[in-house]
């Protein structure tokens, strides 16, 4: 049985859902406008993702070693 603290630590880990729904659903990124900074958008969602996945990575990890 988990104690208090497994269920956080679940509850935290299922945070790596977010990006994986952003990034599996294709028809929501898959057109070209708008632009920013001269990218279309399919490349600088994507970009965003990645650094938005590894604050996410980041906080889970800090989360699982703080004790």
């Amino acid at each position: 049985m988990l104690d208090q603290q497994g269920r956080r630590r679940r509850w935290a880990r299922l945070l790596f859902i977010i990006p994986l729904v952003a990034l599996l659903w294709v028809p929501f990124y898959s057109s070209g406008s708008p632009e920013l900074f001269g990218f279309p958008y399919f490349y600088w969602y994507q970009l965003l993702w990645i650094i938005f996945t590894s604050l996410i990575t980041a906080g889970v990890y800090l989360f699982e070693t703080r004790r």
